[in-house]
């Protein structure tokens, strides 16, 4: 096991908290956690590649120890991206970002409008904002899934998924997937970190401020704006792990991806959901490693 360091860095004039494993010479892997998680939820991906790699997993905006701001407006993605980016002015000129679920959202952001601080991308059951958006405007099965979003939206959620000990964001989190790596023991580090002032609204305002609309099942929305598919694309070398159990994000979602990464590479884990992360560290961090080395420098 690699021993892991606490660090505290001003962003943009704000406080950010991170995880760092590994060698500081050694090339960067940025780790963005998801929702409703923070920078240690990478930790045994990152142990597994601390001996090559110097891996950092950072507390994103209104997460853990990191800054959270009140104001929904503040967790637009420009912003979101912005501290990862000065995140990444301390680290190196380049880094290899690995995102999952939201953090996927801003690994995406990073690639596509940032693109000089971006060496490869992985996703780890993640999206690609066109793709998901189109999915999340049929009205079919994706659709469906994603109702969870409509009702965070509104104020007030987050005092319904903290009620009874978490009880309502427990069955958001596991929206009948497999939850058997979330032992009591840390189940108490994620309650402590969701129960620190602000944190839960602050987590769930990443949904509010999100421009993506979501239809009612079965009532396609038809009016969307069109999106630009050339400010949208990945120009580096790009991994997709896909855990094919996910119930959260539907296969329907990457179909097309292609057209927004040339340089992608498709892996699926046929016995993974969307916590791939936690059920399957060993072969993320192999399927990681595999792909760094082979990819064109």
């Amino acid at each position: 096991m690699d021993v892991v360091t606490h660090r505290h860095v001003e962003l943009n004039g704000n406080p950010f908290h991170y995880l760092e494993w590994g060698n500081a010479d050694a090339p960067v892997l940025l780790f963005l956690h998801g929702f409703p998680e923070y920078g240690a939820s990478w930790t045994e991906v990152a142990e597994r590649l601390a001996d090559s790699y110097h891996c950092i997993a950072p507390d994103q905006r209104g997460f853990g120890q990191s800054w959270a701001p009140a104001a929904v407006e503040a967790y637009e993605m420009r912003e979101l991206v912005g501290d990862m980016a000065a995140l990444i002015g301390t680290l190196a000129d380049q880094v290899t970002v690995v995102g999952h679920d939201w953090g996927a959202a801003v690994a995406y952001g990073l690639a596509m409008f940032r693109p000089e601080l971006v060496s490869g991308l992985v996703i780890l059951n993640g999206v690609h904002p066109a793709p998901f958006q189109r999915e999340l405007a049929a009205g079919g099965a994706q659709t469906a899934a994603s109702q969870y979003i409509r009702f965070l939206r509104p104020e007030g959620s987050e005092d319904k998924l903290s009620a009874d000990d978490y009880e309502g964001l427990m069955r958001l989190f596991s929206a009948r997937m497999d939850l058997s790596w979330l032992t009591p023991e840390r189940l108490k580090l994620y309650k402590a970190e969701w129960s620190r002032p602000g944190r839960l609204r602050a987590m769930i305002n990443w949904y509010r401020a999100s421009p993506l609309q979501v239809a009612n099942p079965g009532e396609p929305l038809t009016d969307l704006p069109a999106l630009r598919k050339d400010r949208l694309q990945v120009r580096c070398p790009h991994l997709l792990i896909w855990g094919d159990a996910d119930t959260a994000l539907l296969p329907a979602c990457i179909d097309g991806l292609e057209e927004y990464a040339a340089e992608l590479t498709v892996h699926h884990v046929a016995d993974a959901d969307h916590w791939i992360c936690h059920q399957k560290p060993q072969v993320v961090a192999r399927l990681i490693r595999s792909w760094i080395n082979q990819a064109p420098a």
